[in-house]
């Protein structure tokens, strides 16, 4: 069988014999359970409230327990340890039992939500929360939430720390489900602090040993190769140096090509001289064009006459 499936068999078994305990420990204020497996068989440890009720006169219903849980579950050898809850309040699976019970009885929701919720909050507990889903009152179904304290939902305080659990209330118009978290006295939450006063940091701060220098220097290189990289460094900023000295040469060049210096006008200059120039040798380009289109039009007239 491969890894997945087997996981998912030994979860589908311990949920079976969770519902198996609820059922005919209820009475007894079944806590939860703890399933291991060892090499001698399975050590199932049971919490319940009244540990004398789960055992039995003589042993008489461990026993029997015992044989159900072999035939069922084909477990081999189970060894079943019970251990009695000190404080009920705070066990999540009892709670909820109980609250399922109230209803049953015909307590009013809110009272019982509120009465319940009271008992684990002087019980000690850093928070809690309860939901009752289902026709609490009528023919439609609706959420009711009976919140105190401080409480996680998610990440891994909700799965370590939060203890959770469930009971259903069957009633005349349907069955409600009772949801409990609970926040145990002395958890550790990862977003605790502390705040010390007058505190002394020398007490707070590690001292570096002598081997922890050494480790810190090993990958440090050694004296000659310490000197062979510092003669190195110098001849590495020196061709460094050169390349930069280059580049600015050529960015000097590039410069002075592309910027020409206008040369200097003169500064006498007679601008009647320059129109008169100017007229003269537009003057003679034009007499010459005049010439050129009278020999044009001569050579015509001679062509036409000779024909």
């Amino acid at each position: 069988m491969a890894d997945e499936h087997q996981f998912i068999e030994d979860g589908l078994q311990r949920t079976q014999i969770d519902e198996f305990f609820a059922d005919e420990l209820g009475r007894a204020g079944y806590g939860g359970m703890d399933v291991a497996k060892t090499p001698m068989g399975t050590q199932i440890v049971l919490k319940a409230e009244k540990p004398g009720m789960v055992i039995g006169k003589g042993g008489k219903n461990i026993r029997k327990v015992t044989t159900e849980l072999e035939e069922r579950f084909n477990l081999e050898d189970p060894q079943i340890d019970v251990q009695e809850v000190e404080e009920p309040d705070l066990n999540a699976r009892i709670v909820a039992d109980r609250l399922a019970n109230a209803l049953e009885r015909g307590w009013y929701f809110r009272k019982a939500g509120h009465t319940t919720i009271d008992r684990i909050m002087e019980a000690g507990a850093l928070g809690a929360e309860i939901v009752l889903s289902g026709k609490v009152t009528g023919a439609r179904s609706r959420v009711e939430k009976f919140n105190r304290g401080y409480i996680k939902h998610n990440g891994e305080p909700a799965e370590e720390i939060v203890d959770h659990g469930q009971g259903v209330a069957v009633m005349k118009l349907g069955t409600i489900g009772v949801d409990v978290k609970i926040i145990p006295p002395n958890a550790q939450l990862p977003d605790d602090f502390q705040i010390y006063e007058d505190a002394d940091v020398e007490d707070y701060v590690a001292d570096v040993s002598e081997e922890g220098v050494e480790e810190l220097l090993e990958g440090e290189p050694e004296e000659g190769e310490a000197e062979a990289a510092d003669e190195a460094a110098p001849a590495d900023d020196e061709a460094e140096a050169a390349d930069e000295a280059a580049e600015e040469v050529v960015d000097e060049e590039v410069v002075e090509e592309d910027v020409e210096v206008p040369d200097e006008e003169p500064e006498d200059v007679d601008i009647d001289e320059l129109d008169e120039a100017i007229e003269s040798e537009v003057d003679e380009e034009t007499e010459a064009e005049a010439e050129e289109l009278v020999e044009e039009m001569d050579e015509e007239t001679e062509e036409g006459e000779d024909e």
